[in-house]
């Protein structure tokens, strides 16, 4: 029985001491030696960059400085001009060259350039470089350390950990206000994560008494750091230096300090986590609408033929896909069974979403255009430059949709040292979260008792560096995505016998009609400064059951049912701690297996990357649960015993867990590259989107010829990175395909073919939707790159709808929007959000063009779409959906937002920093790149 609570490996007598031993600390307050300096085996050949810069706070001065004057806080943007130059500057960059792009992440700071050191204890130092700001934390004691890391976040982040362990209890509105996109966000998010106090203290308590040693230590840490952020809570507000947020959303009076910024609590970086995970951790779920898609296939074409066209778009194991492990290595999981058992399909038509706001009041209550009322505050004549920043929210309200399609994401390039020009593995990679201000991911460097490393953390759960490099080692990671939530329907039940409906609030569990348990929360907001929406309230409520929390109600065969949510992760959102902390310790990590070893403590699922001076390695982690046999887990299932997970126990909803031998894992593959694509043969994606043609293929043409070539060097690496960021995925898969349809016959209207002659000119030129020059904000080929963006959907509404018909259709492109433009208002901040080409009908539309062409494809979709499969037919529907792409203007294309000008082509792809506090950022040129990136090449090792 392999359960959840045997996740660290047991220790020996004689390890468990020397742990012990390494991790024990004076008491807080009390002074220890000064630890000698870490070893560093990078010899400056560690890079990394995070836009806009390592300072996160501002003070209401600041902030009003900023708006009135222009002017930036210290270090709030020093990152973001060298993280945009690299998109004009990759052609000609050198290794000599980097650091015109990137930091030098070497460990400590240079003589001559230390900014400032704080001491907070006796036992920390935290020292920040005059070029960006950066806090090396170095401590004599591990609780020193911990308690450092805690207060340099509260100096760079406060008001963003406090803002998302908001987020995280699902208390939004009530902390930021009542805009109606911090309704939808929390509406979105606490349903997938509700917890009581209590459940945040059992997660406490769970890794205290299930983990060992390092548990122990972890939960020490954890209280260590959050002593430091207290401490300097408590000194930014009685020096009043705090961030301005809390005086413009009322918290605070900016005259008297009267107010409160309220105090952390372990607890809140449970919450956290669970904000961590649900936007970049998770995998699966959503299968009740997969379901209903199904069933609108099977209506269209019988239930056979019309389960293999909709399994053909499913693509669990498209053979077509671009993999991470490519050497042809099975890694089978989570897919479709022969003979599916226990699958829960809805009858048609009796799919309700359940309900989940009620007694909405005020500002609650939706108006004409779903606009919430406004009651703006009378504010002082200085603040009405910043009345109303937060009307439209802090964060989109789709932030964390539930169809499995989470967005941004990050990627990787790892070299094997057989093939670069060093003999020394090469590795640029780096989490791909999206562009906020400040970013949720922050800088630091931690130095102390078992700990040594540089990189990156989610403020407000930075004890460890989470994305970094150690001594003689770098890791990263991009969100896998696999299947790690399930859709239960568990059949609902009256307690007196009394026939059940839908409504229902109890259901058989084991044979035993039980209650659900209702869960709450209610929020109340009032205008303020920075949120002008009337004051209002509103109860959010949810059933949770053993089985997870109710999402839909229905009926299966004529019974009802109520489908609900099981993760393998709830309950369990800061497990990974372990994980972490491992990769933290230099006495841990030392080579690609105990790398590995580490990676296996991580129960969200992530691939992980490694690099040292002699080896490259990759392992996808994740709480995979080992499914009953013969379950179908892209589909709900009825929740019975005999299709539970392996040894479920619903009191800390623990289950067995496929084995880590199980899970993609390959140590000195010639190279590595991800970018949220298929890991591995066999191992079934968790939604549609996976297909024959998908982002990570600009990275793996580039990458594998550089390793045919051999001689890689970081800067080859990183141009090739480069290369793809600012490449059109469509222009440059799709398009060549789409040529040869149109050009099947000669385009005798004069219009058709100069539309066509500039499709053909950008093509050839590399498909790059790249400016001419830094600063020139125009691009080479802005016809050509105007009419795809006009072009496609059009295009695909065209080669699929009249073969699907509408029904199946819509339903098809509800599970999977057909594009994804860098000018589309889609990623993990909305519009002008970096990343793009992750999730669209690329590889639907290749499959089928080069079907109609005739050519070979492995995996075809179950019919011919384009033309009923005519070739003749197909080109004329591109033609005339062409003709029409190419007739409209710039200002249609680009209609123009809150930082774009009607049909300014530049400034509607640009990156732009979503605000989340009073600082501000322009726009820049676009790269569908990490957020942050390092670029590493250990020339030693210990």
């Amino acid at each position: 029985m392999r359960r959840r609570i045997v996740r660290l490996r047991t220790l020996t007598a004689t390890a468990a001491l020397a742990l012990a031993a390494s991790l024990l600390s004076p008491q807080p307050g009390s002074a220890a030696d000064e630890p000698p300096p870490a070893a560093d085996y990078c010899e400056g050949q560690c890079a990394d960059v995070l836009p806009p810069g390592a300072s996160g706070n501002a003070t209401l001065a600041e902030i009003l400085a900023h708006r009135v004057f222009g002017t930036q806080p210290a270090h709030a943007e020093d990152q973001l001009g060298p993280y945009d130059k690299l998109s004009s500057g990759y052609p000609s960059l050198t290794d000599d060259k980097l650091t015109e792009f990137f930091n030098d992440a070497s460990f400590g700071v240079r003589d001559g350039q230390v900014a400032s050191v704080t001491k907070p204890r006796d036992d920390v130092t935290i020292t920040r470089d005059k070029k960006y700001g950066i806090p090396h934390i170095k401590g004599s004691t591990r609780y020193g350390t911990e308690f450092g890391a805690g207060f340099a976040a509260g100096q760079d982040r406060l008001w963003l950990i406090d803002l998302f362990r908001h987020i995280g209890r699902g208390q939004l509105t009530s902390f930021a206000g009542g805009a109606p996109a911090n309704q939808g966000l929390e509406q979105q998010f606490w349903p997938q994560a509700p917890y009581t106090e209590e459940d945040l203290e059992k997660q406490v308590e769970y890794i205290k008494s299930t983990q060992g040693e390092r548990g122990k230590q972890a939960m020490e840490d954890a209280q260590a750091y959050i002593d430091g952020l207290n401490a300097y809570r408590t000194k930014s507000k009685n020096g009043r230096y705090f961030p301005g947020e809390y005086v413009l959303t009322g918290k605070i009076d900016a005259i008297t300090n009267a107010g409160e910024i309220e105090p952390f609590k372990v607890t809140d970086m449970i919450a956290l986590a669970s904000v961590v995970g649900g936007l970049f951790g998770n995998g699966g779920g959503g299968e009740v609408d997969v379901a209903l898609s199904l069933l609108k296939a099977q209506e269209k074409y019988g239930v056979e033929k019309g389960t293999q066209v909709w399994e053909s778009f499913r693509a669990r194991n498209d053979p077509e896909s671009v993999q991470t492990i490519h050497d042809g290595t099975s890694f089978p999981y989570a897919g479709k069974p022969e003979n599916a058992r226990g699958t829960a399909m809805p009858d048609p038509g009796s799919v309700e979403r359940e309900q989940l706001v009620y007694d909405r009041e005020g500002g609650a209550k939706p108006t004409s255009g779903d606009k919430a009322a406004k009651d703006p505050v009378k504010a002082p004549e200085k603040l009405k430059p910043l009345q109303g920043m937060y009307d439209k929210g802090v964060l989109p309200s789709d932030l964390f949709r539930r169809d499995g399609q989470k967005k941004g994401m990050s990627n990787a390039l790892v070299v094997s040292g057989k093939h670069t020009a060093s003999g020394n593995p090469v590795a640029v990679f780096g989490p791909q979260t999206g562009y906020f201000a400040p970013q949720l991911l922050m800088q630091q460097e931690l130095q102390g008792p078992g700990i040594s490393a540089r990189g990156v953390s989610f403020a407000g759960v930075g004890m460890y560096v989470q994305l970094g490099r150690g001594q003689d080692y770098a890791w990263s990671a991009t969100s896998a995505g696999q299947d790690i939530t399930d859709t239960y329907a568990v059949e609902l039940c009256e307690p007196g016998g009394g026939a059940p409906t839908k409504q229902s609030a109890h259901y058989l569990h084991h044979g035993t009609c039980t209650p659900m348990e209702k869960m709450e929360r209610k929020n109340a907001w009032k205008p303020t400064v920075a949120d002008s929406t009337a004051a209002g309230s509103y109860r959010m409520q949810v059933f949770r059951t053993k089985y997870g929390v109710v999402t839909h109600r229905a009926s299966v065969g004529g019974k009802p049912v109520a489908y609900v949510s099981l993760r393998s992760t709830y309950r369990h959102e800061a497990d990974s701690i372990i994980g972490f902390q491992m990769l933290n310790d230099p006495t841990y990590v030392k080579d690609a297996s105990t790398f590995k070893k580490a990676a296996q403590n991580i129960s969200y699922a992530f691939n992980w990357f490694y690099a040292d001076s002699r080896d490259t390695a990759y392992y996808n982690s994740g709480a995979n649960p080992e499914r009953a046999k013969d379950i179908d887990p892209a589909l709900p299932v009825k929740a019975q015993q005999a299709y539970e997970w392996r040894d479920f126990d619903p009191a800390n909803n623990t289950s067995a867990q496929t084995p880590a031998a199980e899970h993609p894992q390959s140590v000195n593959q010639d190279y590595y590259i991800s970018w949220n694509n298929k890991q591995a043969k066999d191992f079934s994606t968790a939604g549609f989107g996976v297909s024959a043609v998908h982002r990570g293929d600009l990275l793996d043409g580039r990458v594998k010829k550089l390793t045919e070539q051999g001689g890689v060097t970081r800067a080859k690496l990183t141009q090739a990175m480069s290369e793809a960021a600012v490449t059109d995925l469509r222009g440059e898969q799709v398009l060549p395909e789409l040529l040869k349809v149109l050009r099947s016959k000669p385009v005798t209207d004069p219009a058709q073919a100069k539309a066509v002659q500039q499709l053909e000119a950008w093509q050839q030129a590399g498909s790059q939707r790249n400016q001419t020059a830094a600063g020139s904000k125009k691009y080479a080929h802005p016809d050509a790159v105007r009419i795809m963006d006009a072009w496609w959907p059009l295009l695909i509404e065209a080669e699929f709808k009249p073969g699907m018909g509408k029904d199946l259709y819509d339903s098809l492109t509800a599970q999977l929007g057909t594009d994804e433009s860098p000018s589309a208002g889609h990623g993990p901040t909305g519009a002008h959000a970096g990343s793009a080409f992750q999730y669209g009908w690329w590889g639907f539309a290749d499959k089928d063009l080069r079907s109609v062409l005739g050519e070979p494809v492995k995996g075809g979709l179950g019919e011919k779409y384009c033309g009923e499969g005519k070739l003749d037919a197909c080109r004329d529907a591109l033609l005339t959906t062409l003709t029409q792409a190419a007739a409209k203007p710039a200002n249609e294309v680009y209609p123009g937002d809150a930082s774009c000008s009607a049909g300014d082509q530049w400034c509607a792809d640009s990156v732009v920093h979503r605000a989340l506090g009073g600082i501000t950022h322009g726009p820049i040129q676009w790269q569908n790149r990490p957020t942050y990136q390092q670029v590493v090449e250990f020339p030693e090792h210990r």
